[in-house]
């Protein structure tokens, strides 16, 4: 299954936005407001198992500004990791998903194709620039130039269920706005 509608109850939650945009501040507060055990997997924890081989030549490049560059060992790795969250989800777990697709709409197609048997919800979350950019720069720990550079670019072409924006509305808030429309009955106090 592709996508979700609302009140559908997706067994993996698809968070992307640009770097700063909030997502592991969203994932964090799901894992509190969503019933069950939700973990949360990250395009930063595929890039953290990495060896050093791979952010170098045809794996992932981080460049001047902000720039990313994903090459094609990067993309087999990724794709091997993609399916093994697919099969955590095909086993039974529910997997909150923080990506950002630099590689545009096909980023979200190979994740399509790897969750093709499990219910998905995907989630647009979007974020000033500016506020984005402030959020890098107060973190100390990303390359300069990265949100201001995703901010807007990770979104084109993409298809989500629901968009949220961290600008103004605090993480807590933009977890209750998801659980509302993805888990309509667990939020009225049933079950989902």
């Amino acid at each position: 299954m592709t996508s979700v509608g609302r009140g559908a109850s997706p067994r993996v939650l698809v968070l992307n936005g640009g770097s700063s945009s909030g997502k592991s501040s969203v994932a964090r507060e799901l894992q509190t407001v969503l019933d069950g055990v939700w973990l949360r997997l990250g395009v930063d924890t595929l890039v953290g198992a990495l060896p050093p081989a791979l952010l170098a030549g045809d794996g992932l490049l981080l460049g001047d500004g902000g720039a990313v560059g994903v090459g094609d060992g990067f993309v087999a790795v990724e794709d091997l990791w993609m399916g093994g969250v697919a099969r955590m989800a095909e086993l039974g777990a529910r997997i909150l998903v923080e990506d950002n697709f630099v590689s545009g709409p096909s980023a979200q197609e190979r994740w399509r194709g790897a969750l093709a048997r499990v219910p998905v919800g995907w989630i647009g979350v979007h974020c000033d620039p500016v506020t984005a950019a402030d959020r890098e720069r107060r973190r100390g720990d990303r390359t300069s130039g990265m949100a201001l550079a995703q901010a807007r670019a990770v979104h084109t072409g993409i298809r989500y269920d629901l968009e949220v924006d961290t600008t103004t509305e605090p993480a807590v808030a933009v977890a209750g706005r998801i659980r509302r429309h993805f888990f309509a009955m667990q939020a009225a106090g049933g079950t989902s």
